[in-house]
């Protein structure tokens, strides 16, 4: 299957990553893409940038070396309320919206603590994707979560950052199996993201790629197949 986009990016602005909007926009060309989103970490992640900044997004141009971009944010979910870090009236101006558990900003429950939290969170009409759901130190309930995505009409993230040796989160293949196994048995679509902080990794599916070839996950299920069937999960 021919990837056409990466929507989960980070930027020097969220500052633990390491490039500049154009330098990953380029990569993003160079690679073939028709679409990157750029998600900057909201403001409770440490090192990131202020809320000034993605209020100022509307200031960006919206293709870049032929790509389109998206401006938007990677939510930190913050309690069991499913409490965000940002507010509507900046949320609503987002042009995608991710919502992860980060260990920073959130202390893991039990696995039905941690799924309850992701289905109220998906019940914020601004919430687009799930980021890295995947990541077993957030012990979830896959069958309750993939129903919840049905239901609220959001996509679940293969994280390829996840599968990738040098990441931190654990589980990261077993657990994408098995959620991918639901999502395969309930007909839900998922997005497939690189995460890249660095330029290098714009658009680099390689380890997510393995995992749904080996369990033969059906490609019209992966809105990364067109810029179309991601748009149909976004507010604007």
């Amino acid at each position: 299957m021919k990837y056409v986009l990466d929507v989960h990016t980070h930027t020097i602005a969220s500052g633990h990553a390491y490039n500049t909007i154009k330098e990953m926009a380029q990569s993003a060309s160079e690679k073939g893409l028709e679409l990157l989103g750029i998600t900057e970490h909201a403001m409770k992640m440490p090192g990131t940038c202020h809320s000034f900044y993605f209020a100022n997004l509307k200031m960006l141009e919206r293709k870049m070396f032929g790509v389109e971009m998206l401006f938007g944010v990677e939510l930190n979910i913050l309690n069991q309320d499913g409490k965000v870090d940002m507010e509507e009236n900046l949320l609503k101006k987002m042009d995608i919206v991710i919502a992860s558990m980060h260990i920073p900003c959130f202390k893991s429950g039990t696995k039905e603590e941690n799924t309850q939290t992701y289905l109220k969170v998906m019940e914020n009409p601004y919430v687009n994707i799930i980021g890295h759901p995947d990541d077993g130190r957030f012990p979830v309930d896959y069958e309750q979560l993939v129903l919840g995505a049905k239901k609220h009409h959001v996509l679940l993230e293969v994280n390829n950052n996840s599968l990738d040796p040098r990441c931190t989160r654990e589980n990261g293949e077993e657990n994408v199996k098995t959620m991918l196994h639901y999502c395969k048995k309930y007909e839900v679509p998922v997005v497939v993201d690189s995460d890249a902080h660095t330029d290098a990794l714009v658009g680099c599916h390689c380890f997510a790629e393995k995992v749904i070839r080996e369990i033969d996950f059906p490609e019209e299920l992966i809105v990364n197949r067109s810029v179309e069937e991601l748009k149909k999960f976004l507010n604007k």
